[in-house]
């Protein structure tokens, strides 16, 4: 993916998340804001994957735990999903670490228990 293509996919991911804010407002069940925000990135024909499990690799060796990623879009852009008062540092932690445990260079933490989504959207990059 090149640098426009993750732009636009960036903006189809916030403007879904606005969609599906607006639709169902905050206090829902994060798995709730999960298919809902699945569905409207696939009305997109975005390609679209849902608790996606990375191994988990520790000095080159594969251990026997993985993590999984809440949806992961075009197989680049990973999005964890929130309902929560606040976000907290070990959230934003979260999705630093899943950007490089997957090498991905684009993700989004979305809170959706908040009054506005524009406060709910964070970006990260790893290596963008």
């Amino acid at each position: 993916m090149n640098k426009d293509q993750f732009e636009y996919v960036a903006n189809q991911i916030v403007n879904a998340s606005y969609n599906v804010h607006k639709e169902m407002g905050p206090g829902l069940l994060e798995s709730i804001y999960e298919l809902c925000l699945i569905n409207e990135l696939k009305s997109n024909n975005l390609l679209v994957q849902n608790q996606v499990s990375i191994p988990l690799i520790y000095k080159g060796v594969e251990l026997s735990k993985d993590f999984r990623i809440d949806i992961l879009v075009e197989n680049e852009i990973i999005i964890e999903i929130k309902a929560v008062e606040v976000i907290l540092p070990v959230h934003q932690a979260q999705i630093i670490s899943y950007l490089k445990l997957a090498d991905k260079k684009l993700g989004f933490l979305i809170n959706f228990n908040i009054a506005l989504i524009k406060d709910g959207i964070k970006r990260f990059v790893n290596n963008y």
